[in-house]
């Protein structure tokens, strides 16, 4: 057995996450956000809506938008808590038990029960089981998506849809790496993929750090230390390991400079003649590899054409390394753009905008913008040209905003990046609004998150990204060889490993929320008890096992009879599936990866209760269809949220 990504039970087939995207309906509904075709839950709020508003004599529209979810099943299918009507002259206690009194019991949902000030309202079995497992049969992947989310009018499609760029993982060329790009491509890739099933149409930007004077330094350091034979072959650590013994030449260059800058600075102090040691420091910093990476940059300012071919040629090795890594966490980009693809032209056009304006003034040579004055004293102050004419960071940010809302006209840009730079995001927003381009400011938001504490290789040192993967799948390929009769039966283990240990790494990530750091534990992520990546995909490899091996026919599914589904598991079940069109509409409210993760986790937790009560082998033909195609509904979620997450849901294991 193998860990197919690619090869469902028959009769299946795995699109691609913008496979997910169509499913979009122009049925019209008198509640906003309602698509009873798309959502099997919309069907049963319209007529609570309806019914509530009827015993209560106000509009249903306002039952509508406060009809709330349960935490769990025991208190209801929804909830609606009475106070939120607003109704006057009546304690909510005993509105609530009259509401309850008045409701009738109908077709599609059972008498309401007065708890407190909230209503509980459970649906009838049979029509819900009934249903969403329809649904999910014929809607498959699409089940839980809704495109009408990401459409700039829900009632008129024709309008198109919303533009998002989403800018993530952005690493620098010749460095590591490190975890805080991990967090930034696993989340970013997860938001690309919740805005394209929600409709919108996204543009999937990697803004790589590779234009600066570490490129002349790096330039340098490959003349002096390069090989061309090493280059081609591991572009990435190759450069990284240029880049640190240049810097380790610049780092014994700064011992005798900083002695020499002292010894002025005391004969200064005595007013003495430091003219000599003055002529020295300036040959000392001349001939240094750090004022020679300096010129080099400059050279690739002015565009020097063997400068800039050079760098080039980093920068093209190097994204065709990154392609094959973002290739194994299911992740591609429309564009790799970066520092050095800001044109001067937008550069020059953002110095002028911003002292037109009066958001920039010049201080001890520098162009700062001094937030205080302009009613933003948390901001402090920042550089945005240094006294030497080069422009910063934030500077470049400034200049991509406006270009790429010229070339895009995007409907709203997110920057998944560290909450360490939640200070240079704010001031990068708010000088555009202070430039006069609110409305692009507004369209602009920052998607935070926290770091990650002792990733590290078996080495001790933090490296690429490549050599934690590998870390982690060698930790899975150790685990898989306990089992040997398993493991004998895995036709190719080591990409099984790789799979499952990639989908560890990416569930330890999202398992919280965003804004905590998490410790990077080995042992923990790869084990197959607790919720962890490893259990996800043995869930759903136990399901596809099922579904083979029961040689029950998947295109007769849909004709089963859905009313021998009574035991409470497979009720139970059939309501946590019908749950997850709603939870992908919450997680596009929170985009909050672990909205999607804890659903997943509480649906195959009632499922692998569920097996040794709803058997297949032995039982009736009927009976048996009927819970196969529970069991397939079941399935077809678990694939969609785990497609949703960005992992590779395997078939065997």
């Amino acid at each position: 057995m193998s860990a197919q990504t690619q090869a469902l039970p028959e009769g299946h087939s795995v699109p691609s996450i913008e496979g997910l995207t169509i499913h979009s309906t122009n049925e019209k509904s008198k509640f906003p956000g309602c698509y009873p075709s798309l959502n099997p839950v919309d069907i049963y709020r319209e007529h609570i809506a309806e019914a509530v508003g009827k015993a209560a004599g106000i509009d249903p529209q306002l039952v509508y938008s406060k009809i709330a979810w349960t935490n769990s099943l025991d208190k209801g299918d929804l909830t609606l808590p009475v106070p939120a009507l607003q109704i006057k002259g009546k304690k909510p206690n005993d509105l609530c038990a009259e509401l309850a009194e008045k409701i009738p019991e109908s077709d599609l949902i059972q008498k309401p029960v007065a708890f407190g000030t909230h209503l509980q309202l459970f649906f009838k079995p049979g029509p819900l089981t009934k249903s969403v497992i329809s649904q999910i049969l014929a809607n498959k992947t699409t089940y839980g998506t809704n495109g009408n989310l990401g459409l700039r009018d829900p009632s008129d499609p024709s309008k198109g849809k919303k533009k998002l760029i989403v800018e993530f993982s952005s690493p620098n060329i010749a460095k590591p790496f490190h975890a805080g790009h991990l967090r930034s491509t696993i989340i970013g890739g997860f938001l690309a993929n919740l805005y394209t099933v929600t409709g919108w149409d996204v543009i999937k930007m990697n803004y790589l750090g590779d234009w600066g004077k570490q490129y002349g330094l790096l330039a340098n350091g490959f003349k002096r230390y390069g090989s061309e034979e090493a280059l081609l072959k591991d572009p990435i650590n190759h450069l990284f390991d240029v880049y640190v013994k240049i810097n380790q030449d610049v780092g014994a260059q700064e011992g005798p400079i900083k002695e020499l800058k002292e010894k002025i600075k005391a004969k200064k102090e005595k007013n003495e003649d430091a003219t000599a040691e003055e002529a020295e420091l300036e040959k000392l910093v001349d001939a240094s590899e750090d004022e020679n990476a300096r010129r080099y940059f400059k050279s690739m300012e002015e565009g020097d054409p063997d400068a800039l071919a050079l760098w080039k040629r980093f920068r093209e090795l190097s994204i065709e390394k990154y392609k094959q890594t973002y290739a194994r966490l299911n992740i591609d980009f429309d564009v790799y753009s970066g520092e050095s693809q800001v044109s001067p032209e937008s550069l020059k056009s953002a110095y002028e905008t911003m002292e037109k304006s009066g958001v920039t003034e010049k201080s001890e040579g520098a162009v700062i913008v001094d937030f205080p004055k302009h009613k933003a004293k948390k901001l402090g102050k920042a550089i945005v040209i240094r006294k030497d004419g080069t422009p910063l960071y934030l500077t470049r940010d400034i200049g991509a905003i406006v270009e790429r809302h010229n070339k895009y006209q995007f409907d709203k840009m997110i920057y998944v990046v560290a909450s360490q730079q939640d200070l240079h995001l704010a001031q990068l927003f708010k000088i555009t609004e202070l430039m006069g381009y609110k409305e692009i400011a507004d369209k602009c938001q920052h998607i935070n998150f926290g770091m990650v504490r002792g990733m590290s290789t078996r080495k001790g040192t933090v490296k690429f990204l490549d050599d934690i993967l590998r870390d982690v799948a060698d930790k899975m390929h150790e685990v898989m060889k306990k089992n040997e009769a398993k493991y004998e039966q895995v036709e190719d283990p080591l990409k099984t490993s790789d799979t499952l240990g990639i989908t560890a790494v990416m569930v330890q990530d999202m398992s919280g929320k965003r804004i905590n750091g998490y410790d990077f534990n080995l042992d923990a992520m790869t084990s197959f008890e607790g919720d962890t990546g490893p259990y996800l995909q043995y869930a759903h490899a136990r399901l596809c096992s099922i579904i083979r091996k029961s040689e029950i026919n998947l295109e007769r599914l849909s004709d089963a009879d859905f009313s021998l589904l009574t035991e409470s598991h497979a009720i139970d079940l059939a309501r946590y599936l019908a749950q997850w069109p709603d939870v992908v509409v919450n997680t596009a409210k929170t985009l909050e990866p672990t909205t999607v993760l804890t659903y997943l986790f509480r649906m195959t937790h009632m499922l692998s209760s569920s097996y040794d009560i709803l058997r297949i082998v032995g039982r009736e033909e009927q009976l048996a269809t009927a819970r196969m195609a529970l069991y397939e509904s079941a399935r077809q979620v678990l694939y969609n949220g785990m497609k949703l997450l960005g992992l590779n849901p395997v078939n065997r294991m």
